[in-house]
């Protein structure tokens, strides 16, 4: 196995912009790849729930990888290959590595809650392509929990070189590193990103740095680093907005951030609808202190 794990850092799961007719745009998509990395952000993770891939067609979904890849390298690229059969992930993973990527994300099936022989079945079928494994346990969406035993069994069986947590339940980083210690804790949801710093994570699968990246990585590497003062400051200013990404709007909550900020965050496809008038409130009321505290 390699040592090179290009999931550590800072990856956005980007959102993907679209247009007024609800077609991508990837020239916007491009340059956010681009922008993201110019301000400290170490790579991206396309086709993840943020970026709408489950309302993608293939042929959208293929170009929106090489897309990233053509504009910040495939190193910093690490694609979602979630699909309802592992025939179909793993062909992800292949046109992944295609279009030049070293690493991808997935969840496990998602199309039923599959017991533990049918997740293991599927890291192992998808594995084979080639390419490390990033697991994303995602319980609340997916209903299958890749508990910390499990998670060790797919690491201990070569399926799976990470995980992206996002089951909340900071507690579970001190069990996976007693039981898979080579297994890389990636933070899956921004607001237990101090919690899980401090138990050892080595990357963020982040969503707010789609719109605030430099306040957003500089609270990373406060965490992770130790600089405890500082990591506290930023995650109590920001932890209006970070708390958005665990909420079933969260798309929605980052897209309207990055347009009050001037980026193009634009419309959700559906069944994705706008947000309701108190909950597009507090979103700019709390985009709009952050860009007051210098944020933005």
């Amino acid at each position: 196995m390699t040592d090179h794990r290009p999931w550590r850092g800072v990856l956005v799961a980007t959102a993907l912009p679209l247009n007024d007719d609800l077609s991508v745009n990837y020239d916007r998509y491009a340059e956010h790849c681009a922008w993201l990395v110019e301000n400290g952000c170490d790579g991206v993770v396309p086709n993840g729930s943020l970026g709408e891939y489950q309302v993608l067609t293939p042929e959208e979904r293929a170009r929106v990888v090489e897309t990233a890849v053509a504009a910040i390298g495939g190193q910093r690229v690490m694609p979602g290959v979630a699909a309802y059969g592992s025939a179909e992930s793993r062909r992800w993973v292949e046109q992944a590595g295609e279009a030049g990527c070293q690493a991808v994300m997935l969840l496990p099936p998602n199309a039923y809650r599959a017991d533990e022989r049918s997740v293991v079945a599927h890291y192992a079928e998808v594995a084979k392509a080639g390419l490390p494994v990033v697991a994303y346990n995602n319980p609340i969406d997916t209903k299958v929990d890749l508990v910390p035993e499990l998670l060790a069994r797919l690491h201990g069986e070569g399926h799976i070189r990470g995980v992206k947590e996002f089951s909340g339940d900071v507690r579970r980083a001190y069990r996976i590193a007693e039981l898979a210690p080579e297994l890389d804790l990636l933070i899956g949801a921004d607001d237990v990103l101090l919690e899980l710093a401090v138990a050892g994570a080595k990357g963020w699968v982040a969503g707010y740095p789609n719109a605030l990246p430099q306040a957003s990585v500089e609270l990373y590497h406060a965490a992770v680093d130790g600089d405890l003062d500082t990591a506290r400051g930023l995650y109590r200013q920001l932890h209006p907005l970070l708390r958005w990404d665990s909420r079933v709007e969260f798309v929605q909550a980052i897209k309207l951030s990055m347009d009050l900020v001037g980026r193009h965050g634009g419309p959700c496809r559906p069944p994705r609808v706008p947000l309701l008038p108190e909950q597009d409130a507090a979103v700019r009321a709390a985009t709009e202190k952050a860009v007051a505290a210098g944020l933005a």
